[in-house]
């Protein structure tokens, strides 16, 4: 059964993940960068303990490793013993190229451990299932679990340590302009060379112009499009059919011109 939340104001989330790597750097005497340093402070900070299984065994679910599956369940965590479980399959050690979602997947436990705990907590005479927070992917777009993952982004990518990096990149704070997903993921020559006159962008796909800060904060390269466009970094705007066409038409008449 999902554990049912209440709301919790996105600026509350953000605020409780910042105040935790605060807490961290002030406890441990450090400067906190990216890439987040979240094993340590889950478990030198938090003293929560970290363990790998084979959750669908765990919890007695078809799927997985087992089946040949990919997994529905990536993490669990108890919140009365502070255990988190993270499914085998994303064990760095055996797999070190999902080593993002790995990262990912602590640092949203973390966010059931700072935000949903106390619902538990408070609810302690409610049956033991309730105490522990299992995340499956189907149930991605519960409450519980968006929460969760708006946790784990700001935690991994703050706000502060985002903003320098982009400004390390160019110098400003202003958002760049993408077009949709079909223009930029895979267009012909024509059509690149359109979206850059009409949005004034270079030749780079919007994956390759995530990927110097996926790399630096070490998060999978949706997760940090996902936080740049939340902080207004990226911005997707679509030209009126009108002024695309008539532009379209007029680029590529003179792209022809100058063959």
């Amino acid at each position: 059964m999902t554990l049912q939340v209440p709301y919790v104001a996105e600026e509350t989330i953000e605020r409780d993940a910042a105040a935790l790597l605060a807490e961290y750097a002030h406890a441990k005497g450090v400067e906190v960068n990216a890439p987040i340093p979240i094993e340590p402070i889950i478990e030198k900070h938090l003293g929560l303990r970290v363990e790998f299984d084979d959750l669908h065994r765990v919890f007695g679910l078809p799927g997985g490793a087992r089946f040949g599956k990919k997994p529905d369940i990536f993490g669990a965590i108890w919140l009365e013993s502070g255990e988190i479980v993270v499914d085998e399959s994303l064990d760095p050690e055996e797999r070190p190229l999902i080593e993002e979602r790995y990262r990912f997947t602590l640092a949203h436990e973390v966010g059931h451990w700072r935000l949903h705990r106390p619902l538990v907590q408070a609810n302690s005479d409610k049956e033991t299932q309730r105490r522990t927070v299992v995340c499956r992917s189907s149930q991605a777009k519960e409450r519980v679990e968006l929460q969760a993952n708006l946790y784990a982004s700001c935690l991994l990518m703050p706000r502060k340590l985002v903003l320098q990096a982009w400004r390390d990149q160019f110098g400003d704070d202003q958002p760049r302009i993408f077009p949709p997903n079909s223009w930029v993921e895979a267009p012909g020559e024509i059509e690149r060379r359109i979206i850059t006159f009409l949005n004034g962008q270079d030749r780079r796909g919007l994956h390759e112009f995530v990927l110097p800060f996926a790399l630096q904060f070490l998060v999978s390269n949706a997760a940090m499009r996902i936080r740049l466009e939340t902080l207004g970094l990226i911005r997707r705007e679509v030209p009126r059919p009108e002024s695309l066409l008539a532009r379209a038409i007029k680029d590529t008449k003179a792209l022809l011109h100058n063959a």
